[in-house]
């Protein structure tokens, strides 16, 4: 007897030059050997020197996307990365309050990298209230912990504190990610109930880091998708963005900060 695959779900806006959003999720699911579906919640242009605009999908439409893919295939884990309007996150709450059976991997993208605010309060407020609570990993950078906790997180010794505060509001699992400190390493943090992990790589010198952040979320619900438990998916999931950025770093696709390489792991197997 033949059974459905399993799948992991993207619910992102699309970047046309192929580096982060959804492009980045379906390429990480399809590297880490597992089939990727997405939902689309803006459309931008963009390229590696920038975004120059933002068409939002209307909540209705995020919505009936959302309900295709989840009454036909089996998806074992849902990443959500880029947001914006908090009736599409309302929506996206009702759905996820029917299957909470399915592994969520919430990527709160609401700082860019220059540090303006990328989406309204409201927003925030919405993802705070109806998504963190039924998140199984949040992953926000230093930016987003800071947005999301009100707390003035610094270095290493808040990111405990600011992954408990974020527990309070209803998370499984908090991975702060330290990429935005200085030094030789980067450091994470997983917080849970159970406990604290470190996660320390060394610091890559590239200019290619475009994408990074939903290149981890969704290798982080890629894993889980495959049934790892969370500490394993992360630890997998921060390795192969290591390799990616390892590998991506003499590689050029732009002018301006380009993608990691997704298919890192495939070119080695090639030589």
């Amino acid at each position: 007897m033949t059974t459905r695959e399993p799948v992991m779900l993207t619910i992102a806006g699309s970047d046309p030059s192929g580096g982060a959003g959804i492009q980045a999720d379906l390429k990480t699911a399809s590297a880490l050997g597992i089939y990727g579906a997405s939902v689309l919640t803006a459309l931008t242009a963009q390229n590696t020197r920038g975004v120059t605009g933002i068409h939002p999908i209307p909540a209705d439409f995020v919505d009936a996307q959302l309900r295709a893919v989840l009454e036909d295939l089996d998806v074992r884990a849902i990443k959500i990365g880029m947001l914006g309007d908090p009736d599409v996150i309302e929506a996206i709450g009702r759905r996820l309050a029917e299957r909470s059976e399915i592994a969520v991997v919430l990527d709160p993208v609401m700082v860019a990298t220059s540090g303006d605010r990328l989406i309204p309060e409201s927003a925030v407020d919405a993802i705070r209230s109806v998504l963190v609570p039924k998140a199984t990993v949040v992953t926000p950078n230093l930016p987003e912990t800071r947005v999301l906790t009100s707390m003035p997180v610094e270095n290493e010794h808040g990111f405990e504190a600011a992954g408990r505060a974020l527990l309070g509001e209803g998370a499984d699992h908090v991975l702060v990610k330290g990429g935005h400190l200085e030094g030789d390493e980067v450091i994470d943090v997983l917080v849970s109930a159970a406990g604290t992990q470190r996660f320390v790589h060394r610091r890559i010198a590239s200019v290619n880091t475009h994408g990074t952040g939903c290149t981890l979320s969704a290798a982080i619900a890629s894993r889980m998708a495959l049934g790892d438990e969370v500490e394993e998916a992360v630890a997998s999931a921060r390795g192969y963005l290591q390799r990616a950025l390892v590998g991506g770093a003499d590689r050029r696709y732009g002018a301006g900060h380009g993608p990691v390489d997704h298919l890192v792991d495939q070119r080695r197997n090639e030589r």
